[in-house]
């Protein structure tokens, strides 16, 4: 039976190893770093003295190779669903705060309630909507909704620069329309928010290693790969840094690394070139502080509008933030940084602005491609002109923004393509 050999142990190069081990495939999974899971990890912060993630991650009920994943690993579980789908914000600058409750089932019955509507939006503001889910390929968030108002900063900018890691003047709208097609859409169902109940590593990357080692794969840290070497139309040699691993005839390959790297070791390979960054703060909360915490927020989450920061999640005495699409707030002095997120903080949580706690900054600079109607077009499919040779990543071709919803489709899509 011949190996398959996936090289990168992130979401991407893990989910093709699971789905192929079950087919009962041999797989070799290699990884440059001392750690699996990519840009979804977790690690003892000792400044913090806990676990934190690198970066926050929220999935939906709509996210079903992510939870086909995680069911096929035995760590369904391991994720926190919402009973039903709610999204609390609260606006920074005037303390207005509101929920956003989809309706069940496909019509979106509570746009029609004033009492439910965002505060500042009428029936209209949504239903233009409609038009990113008939998008051209061309246009731009920005093209299909207005650009001003309650509805652009309080629903499509966060909405957008959450899904898309871009901002709605240059993100896609045929990406976001595809998003509110398959969530808001398809009513409250597909849209109720699902939270790592532990970590990222513990909900996502440590079971699917545990798994894996259960059905024989073998995982190979701290292996860098350095050259693919070619020859006719395939794959003929790994060149790892520590040495060469040659390719039994009809032995795959799955690529499943950062776009900069496929595109300097596949020739002539077209990959979306600009990426935007993340940034994420961690803040330790005095024991005294945490346990009310979870009593102030229907879910362990807020949106956040009108400051620097978009997102807290709360997860025991850890609060977490992230801005998206954060190409000014990342240029900032680190300092300058928290301190801005840290007086978010304290509005959205009603605390002591004087009071700042320990906290933690986490920047990744290139966290996602760049979401825009140019990227979606370098965008390449799973299969290579070379015969066994597959990409895999969430900035490949699945149709859905650079999410782990994409990175797990991705690793899928690849997987069910190869038969070694």
């Amino acid at each position: 039976m011949a190996t398959v050999h996936i090289i990168g142990a992130g979401l991407a190069g893990l989910s093709a190893a699971v789905a192929l081990a079950a087919k009962g495939t041999k797989v070799k999974l290699y990884e440059a770093s001392a750690q699996a899971g990519g840009r979804c990890r977790s690690y003892h912060d000792p400044q913090l003295d806990c676990i934190i993630d690198n970066g926050n991650h929220l999935l939906l009920s709509a996210n079903t190779a992510a939870l086909s994943y995680l069911q096929a690993i035995g760590a369904r579980d391991r994720l926190i669903e919402a009973e039903r789908a709610i999204f609390p914000f609260v606006d920074l600058k005037t303390g207005e705060r509101w929920q956003v409750e989809p309706s069940s089932g496909a019509i979106p019955w509570w746009i029609f309630k004033k009492e439910r509507r965002i505060p500042g939006t009428v029936v209209a503001d949504y239903l233009k909507g409609y038009r990113l889910v008939t998008a051209k390929s061309s246009e731009r968030v920005a093209d299909c909704v207005a650009p001003s108002g309650a509805m652009w900063s309080r629903f499509w900018e966060p909405l957008t620069v959450a899904a898309l890691n871009t901002s709605p003047r240059e993100a896609s709208a045929r990406l976001l329309g595809m998003v509110v097609r398959e969530t808001f859409l398809k009513g409250e169902s597909a849209c109720r928010p699902l939270i790592a109940r532990e970590s990222l590593s513990h909900t996502l990357v440590q079971p699917a290693l545990d798994w894996l080692e259960r059905q024989g794969a073998e995982v190979i840290l701290n292996r860098r790969l350095k050259t693919l070497i070619f020859n006719n139309d395939r794959v003929d040699e790994l060149a790892f840094t520590d040495g060469p691993v040659k390719l039994e005839a009809g032995e795959p390959v799955v690529l499943a690394v950062p776009p900069s790297v496929a595109g300097s070791l596949v020739p002539d390979l077209a990959v979306p070139a600009e990426s935007r960054p993340i940034v994420n703060a961690h803040i330790r909360l005095p024991a005294d502080l945490s346990a009310p915490m979870m009593h102030r927020l229907p879910v362990p989450f807020l949106g956040m509008v009108g400051g620097a920061a978009d997102w807290l999640f709360l997860r025991g005495d850890v609060i977490s933030l992230t801005v998206s699409a954060a190409e000014n707030l990342a240029a900032e002095a680190n300092d300058t940084i928290l301190g801005k997120l840290w007086k978010d903080t304290a509005k959205a949580l009603e605390l002591d602005e004087n009071l700042q706690p320990k906290m933690r900054l986490i920047k990744e600079k290139r966290a996602t491609f760049s979401q825009t109607p140019e990227a979606l077009r370098r965008r390449p499919p799973a299969a290579t002109r070379w015969q066994n040779l597959w990409l895999a990543g969430d900035w490949t071709d699945t149709g859905y923004p650079a999410t782990i919803e994409s990175a797990v489709r991705s690793g899928h899509i690849a997987a069910q393509q190869i038969k070694p």
